[in-house]
């Protein structure tokens, strides 16, 4: 009874392809090949595969136009996310901290504070904000500097707020388990001219300084500090440029001595 057999799929609502040999969808030609409005317009609604070579794009031509539109991206998946990153987020977010700028900054300080990504994703969303300084507004900032991710409480140390709360977290993050939580919790107090790292800061400089440490040192220099500027710009020859920088912004008698030690061009020398 084939004329009488009934349609089980269609009460279902699904209904066979009406087109069993579709037209094969048209290539986007190679980005690199896109006009600046071209690759702007193709952002916001990309597929998973091409969204990374166009994010990519944006980013090596420091599009600062395309902000919006990696924006629009990031904020077509909010809500998604829980279990595992989003690649079209991540993609988004690494473009506008490559590209930098005041707006890509505001974007990603939108993007945080809105939660616009979430779960394992946020992780990349803080590391975005941290790698341009985007300051964040202090409940935000010490919601993630007590975030259960070590990670992203180190990240949130470099987009803390100058505010008296905050500098109370920091203090306390100095006694992380983590190190590297530790670490960022000291130069985040430094940069804000907070003593309570100093400690922390000597010890960096004496066994692992970075450019990031001499920097955050400098407003909090004592004489400790200032002579082991001098040693790092004498025996390290990556990090002269940043010591001697830091020393010169110090503007003290011992540092004007250190540098003149060192024979910087202009330094006063010592008297006596």
């Amino acid at each position: 009874m084939q004329d009488g057999q009934l349609d089980l799929f269609g009460s279902a609502g699904i209904r066979p392809d009406a087109s069993p040999n579709p037209q094969p969808r048209r290539e986007m030609p190679p980005v690199a090949n896109l006009t600046d409005a071209a690759l702007i317009d193709a952002i916001p609604d990309a597929s998973q595969a091409a969204c990374q070579a166009l994010a990519g794009e944006a980013a090596r031509r420091k599009l600062v136009a395309a902000v919006p539109a990696l924006d629009a991206l990031c904020r077509r998946f909010k809500g998604f996310g829980l279990q595992h990153a989003i690649p079209e987020q991540t993609a988004s977010l690494q473009a506008l901290a490559a590209i930098g700028g005041a707006d890509a900054v505001a974007a990603l300080r939108r993007i945080v504070v809105g939660e616009v990504v979430a779960g394992p994703g946020q992780r990349e969303a803080v590391r975005a904000a941290a790698a341009l300084r985007c300051i964040l507004p202090e409940p935000k900032a010490a919601a993630l500097l007590l975030h259960a991710d070590p990670e992203v409480r180190a990240l949130a140390c470099r987009c803390a707020p100058r505010a008296t709360p905050i500098a109370g977290l920091l203090a306390s993050l100095l006694e992380d388990l983590n190190p590297g939580v530790a670490t960022a919790a000291a130069k985040a107090l430094g940069r804000m001219g907070r003593a309570e790292g100093r400690p922390w800061l000597i010890r960096l400089l004496r066994h692992r300084p970075d450019a990031e440490a001499i920097e955050a040192v400098t407003p909090v220099a004592d004489e400790e500090c200032t002579v082991l500027l001098g040693r790092i710009a004498r025996h390290q020859a990556a990090l002269r440029d940043a010591a001697t920088t830091a020393l010169e912004a110090i503007e003290t008698p011992r540092a004007a001595a250190v540098l003149a030690a060192l024979g910087s061009p202009g330094a006063p020398h010592p008297e006596g």
